[in-house]
This record gives structure tokens, sequence and C-alpha cells, in this order.
């Protein structure tokens, strides 16, 4: 059999479009324009421009025939509607719109995600070396549609190690489902896939400077290494999260507050400074340095020659909050709790929020009509709190003659000008909130680093953190299963079967 030009036109016509089609199809499943896509693309463009010339009378003929022009009309209305939907799917693209239902927000980039990613104008790409198939991949990809939504220079990519050897090879991918962020020539390597690991990741691939929180130690402080309730890990890991070095010091060896120290950092000293440390502290503070003080009721860390200049009254009390939050949190009125803040970036978006803080002194201003240095009381306990000298055996009772009625300050921060340059302290009435225990308790942990990041000048880094989804898994005892069981396995289908008879016997 012998295959005339036509023949031959309309076979190279129907394997030009399957090349067509193969080739757009292989770009939207691997979402790369490799080299296998262009030939694939270009062999199936040239075949079907080589069917329309060498068949261009046969083309002409069909579409002047009645049928062919009827085939026609409804060929065009189908493709003004495809355009229609095109059209519709590409506005949806530019603008995009989603709703998150869930109460935490859970589906919806957090604050401090959206401070840091938006302002990036350099190409960041996040590899996940993994199958396209893989389940872990469409969940990924699906997070990270955010990101690229956020910021058009945030792009992702599932890079099948089999298929790329030679990006296998150059970001030195060792596992399967390994994902890494990439700036240029940096790269960031990620172990879990959380929200805030990716935004670390970012932060980090993006930042030029690592700063360093220096941690007092030697006065019996709250150990950042301590992984039980009362150490401060928790508080280190995080930190190291959002690219912050984290150390160490001794005032006494060091004979000096260290020059690295982009803050520095007292956590709960329970015995006091010595007159020189104190000196180094005053010393530091002046040539415009940044500290947070947490300084816990029952101890005197000597410090008043810090507190002094810069308008600051450590109170010698505890402070008592009897309305009865505390049992919520299975304690004793011991705990105060703050619901209003003052007009700091520290506390900016606390509003209907809560902060805990077990066993605590007030901070407040000393004198409120000073206006160097400026100073804002960052927590305020609610009207039916009030301060006591002791604890004394447990029994705490308001006394008009000595004590003072909520609301009470429990935290200052203050601002000092120095030329160029700005000095900056923080101090608290307790520590305990930020430990491995309470840090994770509603906005106890954004005190903290907030502050954190207020000092070091880290204002985009100041917001929500990624939330965490609430447990609401119901535990029933072994009676409580019991009766459950019974109820739906023998009260319940005997009420429907009940009701079934009881009503096919009314309509007899």
């Amino acid at each position: 059999m012998r295959w005339d030009r036509k023949e031959a036109a309309r076979l190279a016509g129907a394997l030009g479009l399957a090349l067509l089609i193969a080739g757009y199809v292989r770009y939207t499943v691997l979402e790369e324009f490799l080299l296998t896509n262009k030939i694939l693309l270009i062999a199936g463009g040239v075949l079907v421009l080589a069917w329309m010339v060498l068949d261009f009378g046969a083309i002409v003929g069909f579409f002047s025939k009645r049928s062919s022009k009827l085939g026609t009309n409804t060929s065009v209305l189908i493709i003004a509607v495809l355009a229609i939907l095109v059209f519709i799917n590409y506005l949806g693209v530019r603008h995009h719109k989603t709703w998150d239902l869930t109460s935490e927000k859970l589906y919806t980039l957090s604050d401090q995600t959206k401070k840091i990613v938006k302002p990036i104008r350099s190409n960041i790409t996040i590899f996940l070396f993994a199958k396209s198939s893989d389940p872990e991949a469409q969940e990924l990809r699906d997070q990270m549609a955010e990101y690229e939504n956020l910021n058009p220079h945030i792009h992702f990519r599932v890079v099948d190690p089999q298929e790329r050897p030679d990006l296998t090879k150059k970001y030195d991918i060792a596992r399967m489902d390994q994902v890494i962020v990439v700036n240029g020539a940096r790269v960031e390597r990620l172990e879990d896939t959380t929200e805030q690991d990716i935004t670390s990741a970012i932060l980090k691939a993006t930042s030029n400077t690592v700063k360093t929180v220096c941690f007092v130690e030697g006065h019996g402080e709250k150990s950042i290494t301590a992984t039980d309730g009362k150490g401060y890990s928790a508080v280190a890991v995080e930190l190291g999260k959002e690219n912050y070095q984290v150390k160490s010091i001794n005032l006494v060896t060091s004979n000096d507050v260290p020059a690295h120290c982009s803050a520095l950092v007292d956590v709960g000293p329970a015995k006091s400074f010595f007159p020189q440390e104190a000196q180094m502290v005053e010393k530091y503070l002046d040539g415009g340095g940044k500290a947070m003080l947490l300084l816990d009721p029952g101890t005197d860390p000597k410090l008043d020659a810090v507190l002094q200049p810069w308008n600051i009254k450590l109170g010698d009390n505890y402070v008592i909050d009897v309305s009865g939050v505390g049992r919520l949190l299975g304690a004793g009125p011991g705990i105060p709790l703050v619901v209003d803040y003052g007009a700091s970036p520290i506390v900016r978006n606390f509003k209907g929020t809560m902060t805990f803080f077990p066993l605590a002194r007030t901070v407040s201003i000393a004198d409120t009509s000073k206006t160097e240095p400026v100073s804002v009381q960052l927590l305020m306990t609610s009207a039916a709190s009030f301060t006591v000298p002791n604890l004394g055996n447990g029994t705490v009772k308001y006394d008009p003659a000595t004590d003072q009625r909520g609301p009470l300050s429990l935290g200052v921060a203050a601002e000092r000008k120095l030329g160029s340059t700005d000095a900056r302290l923080v101090v608290i009435g307790n520590s305990e909130f930020a430990t491995n225990q309470w840090v994770g308790q509603q906005r106890n942990g954004d005190l903290f680093f907030n502050a954190i990041n207020w000092l070091t000048e880290e204002e985009n880094l100041i917001s929500i953190r990624p939330k965490q989804p609430t447990n609401r898994r119901v535990t029933l005892t072994e009676a409580q299963q019991r009766e459950l069981s019974w109820f739906s396995m023998v009260f319940l289908p005997l009420f429907v079967i009940l009701g079934g008879i009881y009503i096919w016997v009314r309509r007899r």
C-alpha cells in the first residue's frame, strides 16, 4: 500500500498533536520545563505545521461544507466556554483567596511568616527530593502554595533524585524526602516541614547577620540546656530557629559583657550580683546595650544601680490574683493573669489574649512624670489582684495598710537614645513564664521572643508565631466507656426497633 502526500500529512498532524499533549501533560506532572518537554513540544509543533501546509486544500474544503460550518460553530462555542473558564482560573491564580475554617487558623500563614517572607526580593527555591506521586509531596505542595501566593520570589519544586542526579549531587542529598531551602549559594536543610521550620529556614537563608543572645549564669539562674519543667531549653531551641546564636556567659570570668552579645538576658537569679557585676551591666547599657532581666519574687539581685537610672522600681512583694483563673491551671491565686497590655511593639498584637506568671513581683515605672528614658508598663494585672509582702504559711489576705491593690504592673520596657544608637531594657517580675513548663501557655512564649526581637531591633519578627492544633481528644474513664458502649450497641438500636414497631402498629 502506498501513502500519498495527504495521508502522510494527516499522520504527521495526528502524531504532532499527540506529542504536544504529551509535552504539556509531562510539564504539569513534573512542574519543570525540562529538555524532554522542549523536544516534545517543538517536534509536535513542527509536525502539526507540516500537516497544515501539506494538506491545506483539504482543510479549507472541510470547513466549506455545511455540516462542517455547523460543527465549527459548535467548536467556537466550546472554545469560548473554555476560554472563559481559563480566564476565571487565571483570575483565581492572580488573586488567590482561601478560607480557613479551623478555630486556630491552622492553614493560614502566621503574622510572623508574612513579615519574614513578604519583603524578600531574592529568588528562593524550596526543593523536595521525592517522587511526585508521594503523599508527602502533595501535602507539602499545598502548604508551599501559600508561600508562593504570598511572594512570587518563593518557588517550590519536587525533584525525583533518579531523574535529576545532577541536583542530587549538587546539594549533597543523602536521603529521600529531604527538603532544602536555596538562596543562591546558601542552602538550609530542614528536619521537619512545619510552618515554623520552613519559615525559619527561609529566614536563615536570607539573613546576612546572626545575632547572639547571651544568658548570664553564676547566680543560680535557670539553665538554657535543662530539659525539665524549670529549664529554658525550649527557649534556646526556638531562638535558634529565629536565627539567633545562644550562649551562656559568666560576668566574673569574662570580666565584662562580651562585645558579641546582641542582647544580655538574666533569667531568675537566686543569688545577688556582685557590685562589680552590676557595674558591668550598667556600663553595657550605657554603651547602647540591650538587656532583659527576669527577676523572681523572694530574691534580692542587688541590681538597684542598674534599675534606678532607668526609672524602674522593683517591688519587694508577691502578686496575688483572686480572680479564680489559677484554678483553671490547677494552681492557686499565686498565678496572676494578664489581659491588659501597654503600648509597646512587644505586646502590640496581644489584645484579647492571656499571659500567666507563676509567683510574680511588681515591676513599675518609678516616676511617671519623667520622659527620659521612654518607658512603657507592659503587663497589667486585673483589679482582683493585690500585693502581699510574703506568702507566709500559704494563707494570704489583703491588708490596705501595707498592700497595694490591682491593677498592678508586672513588667516595664524602657528605651534611651544614645546618639545614633538606642539602649533598651526589659524588666519582668517573673522568670517562670518562659520555662519549658509554661512557655507554651497562651502568649507566654510570644512575650519572651517578642521582647528579644525588640531588644535586638529585629522588629520584623515581632508577631504571633505559628499555631499548634488544640488537643480536642476526649478521655473517658472505664465506666464511661462501658456506658457509651451499652448506649450505642443496645439502647440506641432497641429504641430504633421499638420506634419502628410503634409506627407500624399505628399505620395498621
